[in-house]
């Protein structure tokens, strides 16, 4: 499952690649949570950690916390939870906990599944209950999985694999396109916020005026502003303003790059511009929030 860390030190947050048991097919892994209790120490699933491939959790019993690039998620019996590709996330106390967790590499995925479920989506929510219309099918779909995970063995091991991509895939779409109620979450967003959101994404490091993407996506700054507040409640420059701010908390929490480094990465004129951003949209000043994410202050110098 998790490999070992690409990082040793206790200074950053560890970046894991996937590593499946060996003589299990590569790409996918299903367990339990009594497993992972087994096989991983405790103080490691207590560490925050940033994977390079996907987690997918539901509960069957218990209650568990867990945060998701600096946000808490409570997960009950028939909420899952999917953590995707480099966010920051972190175990709470699974004591008591049942429940099944599959990790899987997106690469096992077709591009058109991949598309279609949405994996790639950063704005995705962490966390989702199906209504009773959709639990029986995920639910149906996941112990498949599982079974299916677990019969190595008694298919050729490409068929095996196979069958594991579509059994996942028909897991991955139906949490991508599940029913929702009458009165429930808004429309899917339209085109334009679509457009501001993924241009948003390229081009954040680039800049953070919204007349810059009203300009490259041929828009007024109004019509995003206000594309942006039917889609999401926030207005178009308090959007890529909080995707800066994710991305300069994810740099603090999990390297060891300096507030200059960082800085350069995001586009700033200077260190000093940064961390006033940084403060003014957080209350915390870079280094303070790189020491209360990781216990301890650290030096954040501009050298």
């Amino acid at each position: 499952m998790m490999g070992k860390k690409r990082h040793d030190s206790s200074r950053e947050i560890p970046e894991v690649p996937f590593a499946a048991p060996a003589g299990t097919p590569a790409g996918i892994e299903v367990m339990s949570l009594a497993e992972l209790r087994r096989r991983v120490p405790e103080q490691t699933l207590a560490r925050p950690q940033r994977p390079d491939f996907h987690h997918l959790l539901t509960l069957r019993a218990g209650e568990l916390g867990h945060v998701v690039d600096f946000a808490g998620h409570t997960l009950r019996p028939g909420s899952w939870l999917w953590v995707r590709p480099g966010q920051v996330h972190q175990w709470g106390d699974l004591t008591g906990t049942e429940g099944t967790l599959i990790l899987f590499r997106q690469d096992v995925l077709d591009p058109a599944t991949a598309t279609a479920a949405r994996v790639d989506d950063p704005h995705a929510p962490a966390v989702t209950v199906p209504l009773a219309a959709d639990t029986e099918a995920v639910t149906l779909a996941a112990d498949h999985l599982s079974r299916e995970f677990r019969a190595l063995g008694q298919l050729p091991l490409d068929v095996h694999l196979a069958a594991l991509r579509h059994l996942l895939a028909v897991l991955l779409l139906r949490l991508a396109h599940l029913t929702t109620p009458l009165a429930g979450p808004a429309p899917e967003p339209d085109e334009t916020y679509l457009r501001f959101r993924d241009a948003v994404e390229q081009h954040f490091t680039a800049t953070r005026r919204v007349a810059d993407y009203a300009g490259m996506l041929g828009y007024s700054g109004r019509t995003l502003a206000r594309a942006s507040l039917a889609a999401t409640g926030l207005g178009a420059k308090e959007f890529i303003d909080r995707r800066v701010v994710l991305e300069a908390k994810r740099r603090l929490a999990h390297g060891d790059e300096t507030a200059a480094q960082i800085s350069d990465h995001l586009g700033f004129v200077t260190p000093s511009q940064f961390s006033r951003y940084f403060l003014q949209r957080t209350g915390s000043s870079p280094i303070d929030f790189r020491g209360a994410i990781r216990g301890r202050t650290e030096d954040l110098s501009e050298d």
